[in-house]
């Protein structure tokens, strides 16, 4: 009797809960988006994870800097410090000095949770950028994903300025000089330099606004907007679909990989555990940023070997190659060694980051959905333009530490400047020739192993010699080789109709190329696999129908 009750009781327990799920899913459709989510597929290759590090440091950086907030005071009212760390005793120092020295060393595993946030930080920023290179090499910008990139270059500039604004509130010596350089690009900016700065910082440099203001926008406003745009970004990853790179049974229409419960969910949990792993292990053996050694901040003083964190190195390096120019126009002053690296080149390397796949397109004339990656090496030109801008990057950020050079190989400073001055102009075009060129081999390269097949090893004798035996090539990896999207060449009219800077770019872009050899059938395939959802399929399966009935 009391086990039909029981059973009566569940049963009527299952029906209150299967009655309430329907009523709210027949308000918001959640059972319908849950199972379209959960039977996602995620393409299965490591490159794809490189976002997904950002994520997981991202959710780390909130964790440690929630914890770090109930410690940190953003007071700048300066009296002598009383606290553990003897040799600063009696020194004056800011309240948010002495609140970040109380941290390391007197908050049970203050310092640790510090420095997983530093190192975390530095993490975030590198996967952001390396998941942006592989972005650009691969094409992932291409329609119908200009919005994500161009909300994935914002997430990149915020991560920068959420960098800045966490480094520099410390208050301590080194952080004092990244402000001081920080205030001094300001007022390099014509006519309205002196009032941004006043605004900034709440009068003359340092004041006693400017670390409240960063505290608020380090904790408040940046993490709010990172929020807004990854919760879009990750909305349209899900609507878009993800790309993948060719293969078998992979298309322009199709998305194969993983579903996200159990396989990847499983996969993703763990690159977590691992992310949050690696930054402990970081912090707990690798020291960083111990502003005990430089001391509180003083307007009138400044430490040597200064060197600002490395994703806004390329800055420092760029000011420290301009040489010394300065314009006085209508009662204004232009100082161009301050304006120039500090405002115009990061302006431009931002404007040339969200234009570049709008001009791509303009160029190419392709308005066409694409899915799949490309290889680098099929599309030299666009490889060789990201090797260039990455070259350049390192011969600023190289130049940033030209004096920490100079000590360490004993080299007189002035020669290192005039070396980097000169590597700034010649590198990146070489750079961009030698990848161009290597691209072009590595595609003749897979003309020749799609003729003859891989070496094997042996040789062989025959007559009049020697030879190394030779296998075809897999199934894969001739699939692989042979779906390249590129443009087809200029026709004679097509090449009249347009116009001639875009004809110019066209051919400079895409005129050089070696394509690999394909049988009718193989063409068919291909152009078939490369079909994007809005057209279409080649109707050679009604061609034929219609063949056999005539």
């Amino acid at each position: 009797m009391l086990l039909l009750r029981r059973k009566a009781r569940q049963a009527r327990r299952r029906e209150r809960a299967l009655g309430a799920s329907r009523a709210l899913d027949r308000r918001l459709p959640l059972m319908e988006a849950g199972k379209e989510l959960l039977r996602k597929a995620f393409p299965d290759h490591w490159s794809f994870l490189l976002g997904e590090i950002a994520l997981y440091s991202f959710l780390v950086l909130v964790l440690t800097g929630s914890y770090l907030t109930f410690f940190f005071h953003p007071d700048m009212a300066e009296k002598p410090y009383h606290g553990a760390y003897i040799p600063l005793r009696g020194v004056d120092a800011s309240e948010a000095y002495a609140s970040v020295l109380r941290i390391s060393f007197e908050i049970r595993g203050g310092q640790l949770i510090r420095q997983i946030h530093h190192w975390g930080a530095l993490v975030f920023v590198a996967a952001i950028g390396i998941h942006l290179l592989r972005i650009f090499f691969t094409g992932a910008f291409r329609r119908p994903r200009e919005v994500n990139w161009v909300i994935g270059v914002t997430l990149f500039g915020l991560s920068l300025l959420e960098g800045f604004a966490g480094y520099s509130l410390p208050d301590d010596l080194l952080s004092g000089t990244g402000l001081r350089t920080f205030q001094g690009i300001m007022i390099s900016i014509p006519i309205v330099g002196t009032y941004v700065s006043f605004f900034v910082f709440g009068g003359q440099f340092p004041g006693h606004e400017i670390v409240p203001r960063l505290f608020i926008s380090h904790v408040l406003f940046i993490p709010g907007l990172l929020i807004a745009l990854i919760t879009v970004h990750l909305f349209l990853v899900v609507y878009l679909k993800h790309t993948q790179w060719p293969g078998k049974g992979r298309t322009n229409r199709n998305v194969v990989g993983k579903p996200m419960v159990p396989q990847y969910a499983a996969k993703s949990i763990g690159l977590f555990l691992a992310v949050f792993g690696v930054l402990t292990l970081l912090a707990a053996t690798l020291q960083i940023n111990p502003i005990w050694t430089y001391g509180p901040y003083r307007a009138d003083q400044a430490s040597i070997n200064s060197q600002p964190d490395w994703y806004v190195g390329f800055i420092e390096g760029a000011l420290r190659l301009m040489p010394q120019a300065e314009t006085r126009l209508w009662g204004h002053t232009v100082v161009w060694d301050a304006f120039i690296p500090g405002v115009v080149i990061p302006s431009l390397l931002f404007l040339v980051l969200y234009a570049y796949p709008f001009l791509e397109r303009w160029v190419t004339g392709n308005w066409k959905e694409h899915h799949l990656c490309d290889r680098p090496r099929d599309q030299p030109t666009r490889t060789g333009l990201g090797v260039a801008g990455v070259t350049t990057y390192a011969v600023l950020l190289g130049a940033g530490g030209q004096d920490v050079l100079s000590v360490l190989f004993t080299w007189p400073i002035e020669s290192l400047t005039w070396i980097f001055r000169g590597a700034f102009f010649l590198a990146p075009p070489l750079a961009f020739w030698l990848t161009r060129r290597v691209c072009l081999g590595l595609q003749a390269q897979d003309r020749v192993r799609l003729r003859t097949g891989d070496g094997t090893g042996e040789v062989e004798q025959v007559a009049g010699g020697y030879q190394e035996a030779r296998t075809p090539l897999a199934g894969a990896e001739q699939h692989t080789i042979l779906v390249r999207d590129v443009p087809p060449r200029l026709t004679a009219d097509e090449a009249r109709r347009t116009g001639a800077l875009r004809r110019r770019l066209y051919f400079w872009y895409y005129g050089e190329r070696v394509e690999p050899d394909r049988t009718p059938k193989q063409r068919r395939v291909v152009k078939k696999i490369l079909t994007p959802p809005e057209e279409p399929e080649e109707p050679e399966a009604r061609e034929k129908q219609q063949a056999g009935g005539e």
